[in-house]
């Protein structure tokens, strides 16, 4: 029987650490280009320590099988104790593990989180990875995400899959694909039915200075059918090429917001897998990352298909969806 959803990336183990003592300094009163500051060479104490299970593609994996997804996961991970850990988390939602690889040579990947002020920086840490997409079966949705360095072939045969057997494939480049230039980026969002964004990234693809309604018509250009740009506590915009959209983020405090962005694209393609409308599913995204982020780790807060229906017509929440936005005059 085919999969409704594959998600391909690298998983890896996160240590999330809280703490206190810091200083953040932005260069604007918008507070953007911001730094996070902290004493140089000294100890500091911090507020919690914990150890999560993580990666956007393993998070989208765990969160598409709680909505209800039968799901698939391509990945690597090392012959050691956190490739096991990750193997539990993955069995224990119902994800297929048939195409997860074991890296006899490298370690599993690790992150450090550091939390602060509700807000996250994440060191990742890529051990080095020879990709090969195994002989993966049909389904209707591909979810292509965050991988190491030297993943260029494994561009190439991501796009060869989805064409061979018509599946529809959403794009959330992670730090190396966008760091390997906006040609590789563009290369595969060309065939994207959905591609995932924040506006920081948007503007790194297609230069700076320009609005929300002129990058989401820019990754419309470049072949993308739904664009969405996530911006923080801004919000999210979705456009499908005749109408954009803005959502606002649900009135929830955030306790912690790794897997924020994760989240919301679970929810969102899972809502287009079961046939929901654009600014329905940004509803669903919306969701299901409020849920996570009032919790610590990404995975924790994903949401079942009910408990996403819950939320959204809940008295807090049901008065809250996507704005129609005016087109721009440029």
């Amino acid at each position: 029987m085919p999969f409704d959803f594959i998600t391909i990336g690298d998983p890896t183990i996160d240590t999330l650490i809280a703490i206190h003592d810091a200083e953040i300094r932005c260069e604007l009163k918008q507070k953007e280009n911001c730094v996070m500051c902290i004493e140089y060479g000294e100890k500091l104490p911090v507020d919690g320590i914990e150890q999560k299970t993580a990666g956007n593609a393993m998070n989208v994996a765990i969160g598409g099988a709680r909505l209800g997804l039968k799901t698939a996961f391509y990945g690597i991970v090392g012959a050691d104790m956190r490739g096991e850990v990750i193997r539990r988390a993955l069995k224990k939602d119902g994800v297929k593990l048939k195409y997860l690889v074991t890296d006899k040579k490298n370690n599993t990947n690790a992150s450090t989180v550091i939390s602060f002020q509700g807000e996250r920086t994440i060191l990742v840490y890529h051990a080095p990875r020879d990709y090969r997409l195994p002989r993966l079966p049909k389904t209707r949705w591909v979810y292509y995400t965050s991988v190491g360095k030297n993943h260029g072939q494994l561009n190439n045969d991501v796009i060869k899959y989805v064409q061979k057997i018509g599946a529809k494939l959403a794009y959330n480049p992670g730090t190396y694909q966008m760091l390997a230039g906006s040609a590789s980026v563009k290369k595969v969002a060309a065939l994207c039915e959905i591609m995932f964004v924040n506006k920081q990234e948007t503007e790194r693809i297609f230069g700076d200075g320009a609005g929300i309604m002129q990058l989401l018509h820019k990754l419309h250009q470049g072949g993308v059918r739904i664009a969405v740009i996530t911006d923080g506590v801004n919000g999210s915009y979705a456009s499908d090429g005749q109408q954009a959209w803005h959502m606002p983020m649900y009135p929830y405090p955030a306790k912690e917001r790794t897997g924020a962005g994760d989240s919301y694209a679970t929810g969102f393609v899972a809502a287009r897998a079961y046939g929901v409308d654009v600014p329905t599913a940004m509803k669903w995204g919306s969701a299901n990352s409020a849920s996570v982020v009032l919790m610590v780790g990404p995975q924790d807060g994903l949401l079942t298909k009910k408990a996403i229906e819950a939320w959204i017509y809940n008295p807090k929440c049901r008065n809250i969806g996507p704005k129609l936005l005016k087109p721009s005059r440029r």
